[in-house]
């Protein structure tokens, strides 16, 4: 099998030749750059620029080198852009490494002890990195301090850190001739590569309401207020539709996963009841996602941390194939039970490797062992793709990383 179509038969509920990996096909299966440096230094690699494709998490974009040594099956849409040197910037990373920034981020340093990142619109800070801090952090949030105008979405985006920081292609697809340059770019990228591609839309609700108004605001504004929330939420949901349209009818045959997002979890469960899912979010995501699979033959994955284990059923109906990053050491989150109770459902794109207690602390040995374990369980009838839960982060070393990409490709 191809990697394109050993990860399709894993999300067709089948058993493929091979467990399918992702390493960085979505903004959430990533490495940040300061881990990446090492990676690459331990492994003898040839000496790259590290390029920050998301600056907010400082996430590396990981190359073919690596991708080829650990046998990624996945490849995200945006590693077809942002190619030239014009693009990119030199910036250094919070340890000292020295890396690229995007050209449109630019990041500026103020008041000698941090660094901001400004909108494009106003000039305003909407995200800083403190130092001694390793990401950026989101500093104004439009609707917490300003009067509500839902017809100046999605203008106001822009003042919103999670909205406004763009990955590749950035602007490059921005412009008259930008549609047309999204397809040249995506056309490309399928005729050199067999990896499924993953096509990041976001199509973000209750995220985009913490986005916009704050977490507690909104939070409030759901329970107190359902009204405006409604309004809210419509406005977003007419947005994203007429987003959607234009994004999978320029690279809808090109991409083979569509992933939204919705942190909808805590580590203790859902950040709302079910009942406030099923009332706010669940007829939205119905239609969202219902809507890209008719626009394109693409699979609907969405990106959700936390336990989120008794929203699963209304996901499911409301037309979800596959979810990421399967946090399981959240409440609720076991991967064999979520395997038995919905594995002929949902592919699960996760819990591979648990990020938080095993894969930073634990011995490569201790490593090997949990990975094998995750993979047993998760394999079984398809339904299940290997990555580990959520970025890995700074603090894991090398040897860590490589254990548990080793052990995935012992269990192949």
């Amino acid at each position: 099998m191809t990697s394109r179509e050993r990860v399709i038969t894993a999300l067709n509920h089948r058993e493929p030749d091979k467990v399918p990996i992702d390493l960085s096909g979505h903004r959430s299966s990533g490495i940040s750059a300061i881990a990446y440096a090492k990676l690459r230094n331990y492994l003898g690699l040839e000496q790259k620029p590290i390029k920050v494709y998301d600056p907010v998490q400082q996430l590396a974009i990981v190359d073919d080198d690596v991708l080829d040594r650990f046998e990624i099956d996945t490849i995200e849409l945006g590693r077809g852009f942002a190619l030239d040197d014009k693009w990119w910037i030199d910036w250094v990373l919070p340890d000292g490494t020295p890396c690229q920034m995007p050209v449109w981020t630019s990041p500026e340093r103020v008041d000698n002890n941090r660094w901001v990142i400004r909108s494009h619109k106003t000039g305003r800070i909407i995200a800083h990195m403190p130092d001694g801090a390793l990401y950026f952090e989101q500093t104004y949030w439009p609707f917490a301090e300003e009067e509500v105008n839902l017809n100046s979405m999605p203008g106001s985006w822009s003042e919103s850190m999670w909205a406004a920081i763009a990955s590749p292609p950035g602007p490059e697809t921005g412009g008259a001739d930008g549609r047309q340059k999204l397809v040249e770019g995506a056309r490309r990228l399928r005729e050199k590569t067999d990896k499924a591609i993953l096509g990041l839309f976001g199509g973000n609700l209750l995220e985009f309401g913490q986005f916009m108004y704050r977490n507690d605001n909104f939070f409030i504004l759901l329970a107190a207020e359902p009204e405006k929330a409604h309004a809210f939420l419509d406005r977003i949901v007419e947005i994203h539709l007429k987003n959607l349209e234009t994004f999978l009818s320029d690279v809808g045959k090109y991409i083979d996963i569509i992933v939204f997002g919705d942190d909808l979890g805590m580590q203790t469960g859902p950040q709302i009841s079910p009942a406030m899912y099923r009332e706010f979010f669940k007829p939205r995501h119905t239609i969202l996602w219902n809507r890209a699979k008719e626009l394109a033959d693409v699979k609907v994955n969405l990106h959700s941390c936390g336990g989120i284990r008794e929203l699963i059923p209304d996901l499911i109906e409301a037309g979800l194939d596959a979810v990421n990053p399967v946090q399981i050491n959240c409440a609720g989150m076991d991967l064999d039970e979520l395997k038995r109770e919905y594995g002929k459902d949902l592919t699960f794109w996760g819990g591979g490797c648990d990020t938080g207690h095993i894969l930073p602390g634990e011995t490569p040995e201790k490593i090997t062992e949990h990975v094998k374990r995750q993979i047993d369980t998760g394999r079984s009838g398809g339904g299940f793709v290997f990555q580990q839960v959520h970025n890995i982060m700074t603090n894991v070393s090398p040897e860590n990383i490589i254990a548990m990409f080793d052990a995935v490709l012992d269990c192949r």
